[in-house]
């Protein structure tokens, strides 16, 4: 039989690895609060042609919407929103600033995403939506893992009146 030494004091505070959202190094996942919301609100609005509005983001974080921002010391390089209903979650808006895009950043939130819809809100699959004519972003949804399910037509608004299709994905969590 073995003896054990007792653990240190700091051993209730510790909390194992796997239970952790993956980032990078270098990079912290924060909730999203209303100290950070004027500059998710700035990224927001450059981001994107129909950007969310205040209302929109007051909203999600009152709902108690998972809201998480990818920062690397004080700047903010992304965040994402997504919503729990039962053993789904959707993802609402997933943003990566634009000076930052191109670096892996979308496919490190949806990590954090996919590993806290596993391993915390114990989800079986994971849903968004996406602008039929956002490429970019329906190819990288693709490479992860998401596959097209259906279609919302006339969804998204475009201009003058005019709407675009909505490109429905999910990606099953479990085997």
């Amino acid at each position: 039989m073995h003896s054990h030494a007792p653990l240190p004091s700091t051993a209730a505070t510790f909390v194992p690895s796997t239970v952790l959202p993956p980032v990078a190094a270098g990079h912290q996942l924060v909730a999203l609060t209303d100290a950070l919301l004027e500059t998710v609100l700035a990224i927001e609005n450059v981001a994107f042609s129909h950007p969310w509005s205040p209302g929109n983001f007051t909203d999600a974080l009152r709902s108690g919407y998972h809201a998480r921002v990818l920062m690397q010391r004080d700047e903010v390089l992304g965040y994402f929103i997504a919503m729990q209903i039962l053993d789904e979650v959707h993802l609402l808006n997933i943003t990566v600033s634009p000076i930052h895009q191109g670096q892996g950043l979308a496919h490190e939130l949806l990590d954090a995403l996919a590993h806290w819809s596993r391993h915390t809100a114990h989800a079986q699959w994971l849903w968004l939506e996406v602008r039929e004519s956002n490429t970019r972003a329906r190819h990288l949804y693709e490479r992860y893992g998401f596959t097209q399910v259906g279609a919302r037509k006339k969804y998204y608004p475009v201009h003058h009146g005019e709407r675009e299709t909505a490109i429905l994905m999910n990606l099953p969590l479990w085997p």
